[in-house]
């Protein structure tokens, strides 16, 4: 379980993560991500109905929130995570689960990098023209 300061609540926080951080999708879910300097790193979770009846989409969601625990504690300040499982999530194993979880994360961090890298020093980004 993830404790209360480290859980995404509400549908505002939600849309605003989904919208403006970075996405990346594997076979059992999407995974969005958005850095910011402070405050504590929290995790939300979307198991729509789509991935199966009510014991199938808790199941999902404990596995993932497993997985999402070892972030907390490994960068307990500066991220926010939406976690969208797909209808494959159903039939995946933990192992599975938590390696798409693992590279989803990693695949945005390294875009998170690139696209800060990329901004001048007045925060616009610079392009190729």
């Amino acid at each position: 379980m993830l404790p209360a300061p480290h859980r995404i609540r509400s549908a505002n926080d939600f849309s605003y993560t989904v919208r403006s951080g970075v996405r990346s999708g594997r076979r059992n879910l999407v995974l969005y991500t958005l850095v910011e300097p402070t405050g504590p790193s929290r995790v939300g979770f979307i198991v729509a109905k789509t991935v199966g009846n009510a014991v199938v989409r808790n199941r999902i969601r404990r596995r993932l929130r497993a997985a999402a625990a070892s972030t907390v504690s490994q960068r307990p300040v500066g991220l926010r995570i939406v976690v969208r499982a797909l209808p494959a999530a159903a039939t995946a194993s933990w192992q599975e689960l938590s390696k798409d979880y693992s590279s989803a994360l990693q695949a945005n961090l390294d875009k998170t990098t690139k696209r800060d890298s990329g901004k001048g020093s007045e925060g616009k980004v610079r392009h190729a023209d």
